[in-house]
């Protein structure tokens, strides 16, 4: 007699379910430790166990390590004066802080049963409007009033002012909405396709016979996509933190 064994093939997007790991309550504010605030805080003591390792035995001919390390630093370096200039020389240490804990968030996130922090338009919302709120107290303690020049060109005529201005608002507000879901929603359909192809690979593998052979065709497009996806990780980082010189520099040199 033969027995049909049913096997369960979870929905592709479980894997962004915010699960709560050590539940605490306090005077009805939610501080509980969840699976995302977890490998936030894994990805934040890997970048300092990394950079640790780059100042390790540091030689005059660079370890692995410190070519790693100099590679992305430089790559921030140059992203910052060809933004910035030399008044981005001050916001440095925060953009490379910025810059990192994004790679490390994404690439993380490619790890199997780990969590990508960065899949939560709550957390890239977040992260986008404090920087967008700290860009703004940046831009008024440079010019002061003059800042809000920036919804007003000169030489507009009168009667089209408030439309001018509601319309500039608006398309300067839009940037934080643009700089979170990029990232989010980036991250978020490259692991669920991830997902997908490698529940379609085990369905093939599980029927058996020569449907069986043929799981090994969505098998290599995922290792393929794999690949795609860790540059997509990398490169997601790096116009995340782009985004954010070029905004800063909006503020810093107000044309």
């Amino acid at each position: 007699m033969l027995i049909n064994i049913p096997f369960i093939i979870s929905s592709p997007l479980e894997q962004f379910e915010i699960v709560a790991l050590l539940p605490l309550n306090i005077f009805g504010f939610n501080f509980s430790l969840t699976n995302s605030s977890l490998f936030l805080v894994i990805a934040f003591f890997t970048l300092i166990f990394w950079v640790s390792l780059s100042f390790y035995n540091a030689t005059l001919i660079p370890n692995n390590w410190q070519l790693a390390k100099e590679f992305i630093y430089m790559a921030t370096s140059s992203m910052v004066k060809d933004n910035i200039g030399k008044k981005g020389e001050f916001y440095f240490p925060f953009i490379f802080t910025l810059h990192l804990i994004l790679l490390y968030c994404n690439l993380i996130g490619m790890i199997p049963y780990s969590f990508t922090v960065t899949s939560h338009i709550i957390f890239t919302f977040g992260l986008a409007l404090s920087i967008f709120i700290g860009i703004n107290i940046i831009g008024i303690q440079a010019h002061g009033f003059k800042f809000f020049a920036l919804f007003l060109p000169r030489g507009v005529p009168l009667g089209i002012v408030p439309l001018l201005i509601t319309i500039e608002f608006l398309s300067y507000t839009v940037k934080v909405f643009t700089l979170s879901i990029r990232l989010f929603a980036n991250m978020t359909s490259g692991h669920t396709l991830l997902k997908i192809i490698a529940g379609f690979s085990w369905t093939l593998l599980s029927a058996g016979g020569v449907l069986a052979m043929l799981h090994l065709i969505p098998l290599g497009l995922l290792l393929a996509l794999i690949g795609l996806e860790l540059a997509i990780a990398g490169l997601q980082a790096y116009v995340f933190t782009l985004l954010t010189c070029i905004y800063l520099n909006d503020v810093l040199d107000m044309h």
